[in-house]
């Protein structure tokens, strides 16, 4: 079964996901949960790793976390959907490299590499700011930056799923994104495709 990877970039705002991906494993980040259930969940931040053991939709969830939290909500409250997130790929010293510096969005893209579906498309990773302003479904709520904060620089995201890219050659990415978007030099790999949305999926 192919695998589908939810970023919560606004370019998602709005697609009907059961409609366009009927027979995918899912793999979401964060607040994702609040609106849908995916089979697999990733949550770096320790406020979110809270609220999405509460959340109504996460009953039959794995649910990844870093290493500390893993400790707490596993050992500690014996919480059963917790797993700890997967060991980078590689060893390299340089900061961008770190598990510590490695966001949910890029452990999503992990956890979907490490599964065994051979085709996996990637959703709402704009990676981008909108107008010089963050660029996610989920700005302004409980756990997030503001709607008005600035974006962050994504050139860790880019790099570090890049090399998710590099070393799961055998695997079939497919982003999806905008006809506008622009797609990162780095990713352009031969195990890698870009699809506009409204030549593929509309």
């Amino acid at each position: 079964m192919p695998t589908l990877v939810l970023g919560n970039g606004e370019s998602r705002k709005g697609l009907d996901l059961p409609q366009l991906f009927p027979k995918y494993t899912l793999v979401g980040c964060n607040a994702v949960h609040r609106d849908m259930t995916v089979e697999h969940l990733v949550c770096c931040d320790r406020r979110m790793v809270h609220e999405s053991t509460e959340g109504l939709n996460t009953t039959d969830t794995k649910i990844y976390v870093r290493e500390e939290n893993y400790q707490y909500f596993r050992k500690v409250r014996k919480d059963k959907r917790i797993h700890a997130v997967p060991e980078l790929p590689y060893t390299d010293e340089q900061k961008q490299n770190q598990p510590i510096n490695w966001g949910s969005g890029p452990y999503a893209v992990l956890v979907a590499a490490n599964l065994e579906s051979d085709e996996i498309t990637l959703l709402g990773f704009d990676l981008y700011g909108i107008n010089e302003k963050v660029n996610n479904l989920y700005k302004g709520t409980d756990n997030y930056s503001d709607e008005h904060s600035h974006p962050i620089d994504p050139s860790f995201w880019v790099r570090q799923i890049g090399l998710i890219f590099k070393h799961f050659p055998n695997k079939q990415f497919i982003i999806k994104n905008m006809h506008e978007w622009d797609f990162p030099a780095q990713w352009k790999k031969p195990n890698v495709r870009f699809e506009q949305f409204f030549k593929s999926i509309s």
